[in-house]
């Protein structure tokens, strides 16, 4: 009945907005007026709005557009003609209109395609035979998950997608929930990337610092990158000592005893699944199509950096284009796949293409939820939203230099979580920071701005708006809801440890205090482990 008198009350509230909205366009002026509510924190009313509708409802869809309307109606102050042209033709057309957005888009339905036609030749199924003989216990399961996440370190949408596609089949021969698979997902997509110097994160990054070589500073900051490397270190050992907390400890309880991969009722993504067939089939018709479209895609980026026209290889990652990359890789994977399986004679010609829409109806809630998302910092980039954190932050920098960094870190959390996008914080945070500081290379410089991509990495994994963590839902097949609350527990006391390492570090400036760091960490789990036993133990007793 509680659960049940939640609800109601979130959508009488958001029926009272709504009305209250509507009623204030009826009366408001056809003239267009400057916003009162820009470049001010009224700028940051709509992602909370979206994101506090989407915990409490557990529905984001509906979450997603009523922040974006709250958007729509702050920068047009009311005005009812303001709202539909700044709602659809500012926002949603124009976010499907950006050639960077359709470029992810085309490369999510040729992916999806991908993994249909692997699941419909039977390479999935080949490839889950293989894993129930050679990963006997769901601790290598996982350990497996966390190993392929970490190899894929080119780009975290291409991770989240390509790792859930291959360790689906082997973490549900495990009762592995779809929470957890999520979780070590996106748990093994931005935080490798953004400490990987061949990335497209990578790329980014450099393109954000004048005056200093970008890819060096990006080398000399990973040592302080506490919230990814710790991120790492906490999957590792939770995985190892077999202990899970929060929300999450509930999934996986009800996939080990059950056999509920979901615990929810809604299962977004189980219509998409492919029907499985009995073929002829082998691992390596999964395998090497994956290898294949992975080295077809860095060949992409590397192609839009320039490589071929005289660039190395760093230059052109740096320079690269990843959106067109990744279409120019997964056309070229999409097509081999195609041609390979025929060959094999694992599927035939009419069965390939029916793959093609099949692969596009798996993508569908991805690219709802993506373009709602992408609408959404639409609505906050028009209102000024990133302007007023970054007055604030620039205007009380320069009082707390050796707090800089835990400042800079908790700024970039708030910023990444409100606009879900861990490019577009750095992208305002780190040349301010470097103005702060100068360009000189100082070790206090390096660690603030890696706080500044940890806390966007932070923020970014945290969001329910967040592109990489919708990804991370699509790749593991989860509600995306559930993905978001069992994995909010875990991103937060990465982020407290790292909030307290980067208070530590700007007094110590030393890479000491790295190991310092991971001892706290596994020595955090260790007791949440004692403490959850004890719980435990008192409850049988």
């Amino acid at each position: 009945m509680k659960n049940i008198s939640k609800k109601r009350r979130a959508i009488l509230a958001v029926l009272l907005i709504a009305t209250v909205l509507i009623a204030a366009t009826v009366f408001a002026e056809g003239e267009e007026v400057v916003s009162p509510f820009a470049n001010s924190f009224w700028a940051l009313v709509p992602p909370i709005v979206a994101i506090g509708l989407a915990l409490i409802t557990k529905e984001v869809y509906s979450s997603l557009f009523a922040g974006i309307f709250v958007g729509a109606c702050f920068y047009a102050n009311f005005n009812f003609e303001g709202i539909m042209n700044h709602l659809f033709v500012d926002g949603m057309i124009a976010q499907l209109s950006d050639g960077w957005n359709v470029g992810i888009l085309i490369f999510l339905v040729m992916l999806g395609a991908v993994v249909a036609l692997m699941n419909k030749a039977g390479g999935a199924a080949a490839f889950g035979k293989w894993s129930s003989k050679n990963i006997k216990t769901r601790t290598g399961a996982q350990l497996a998950t966390i190993a392929l996440g970490c190899l894929i370190f080119i780009d975290d949408y291409f991770n989240c997608l390509t790792v859930g596609s291959v360790m689906q089949p082997v973490t549900d021969k495990h009762n592995i929930s779809r929470a957890k698979l999520s979780y070590l997902i996106d748990a093994t997509a931005a935080p490798v990337c953004i400490i990987a110097p061949i990335s497209s994160w990578a790329a980014a990054v450099t393109g954000f610092v004048d005056g200093y070589d970008g890819l060096s500073l990006f080398i000399d900051a990973i040592p302080y990158n506490f919230y990814a490397l710790l991120t790492i270190a906490m999957m590792i050992t939770i995985v190892l000592l077999k202990v899970d907390f929060g929300p999450m400890a509930t999934h996986e309880k009800n996939a080990i005893e059950k056999g509920d991969l979901y615990t929810t009722p809604d299962r977004p993504y189980s219509e998409s699944n492919v029907e499985e067939v009995e073929t002829n089939a082998k691992v390596l018709d999964l395998v090497l199509p994956i290898v294949v479209l992975i080295a077809a895609c860095v060949v992409g980026m590397i192609y839009t950096g320039g490589f071929f026209s005289g660039a190395s290889f760093v230059e052109a990652f740096s320079g690269s284009d990843a959106s067109v990359g990744l279409v120019f890789g997964s056309s070229i994977g999409l097509l081999f796949t195609i041609v390979y399986l025929l060959c094999r004679r694992v599927i035939n010609f009419k069965d390939a293409m029916d793959c093609i829409p099949e692969g596009f109806k798996a993508m569908v809630p991805a690219i709802l939820i993506l373009t709602f998302a992408w609408t959404l910092k639409a609505m906050t980039d028009s209102l000024g939203a990133a302007d007023y954190v970054a007055a604030l932050v620039e205007s009380g920098a320069a009082g707390f230099m050796n707090f800089l960094p835990a400042i800079v870190f908790i700024v970039a959390c708030g910023l990444a979580f409100a606009t879900g996008t861990s490019w577009g914080t750095f992208g305002i945070l780190i040349p301010i920071v470097v103005s702060v500081f100068g360009a000189d290379g100082s070790t206090i410089m390096i660690i603030a701005i890696s706080a500044c991509m940890a806390g966007a990495v932070c923020g970014d994994h945290c969001s329910p708006i967040s592109d990489t963590t919708i990804m991370a839902s699509a790749g593991g097949k989860c509600n995306h809801i559930n993905h978001v609350s069992t994995q909010l527990p875990y991103a937060l006391l990465v982020a407290g440890v790292s909030f307290v390492m980067y208070i530590v570090a700007g007094f110590v400036q030393s890479v000491i205090v790295l190991p310092i760091a991971i001892a706290v960490m596994v020595g955090v789990i260790f007791l949440i482990k004692f403490l959850t036993d004890k719980k435990a133990a008192s409850k049988k007793a």
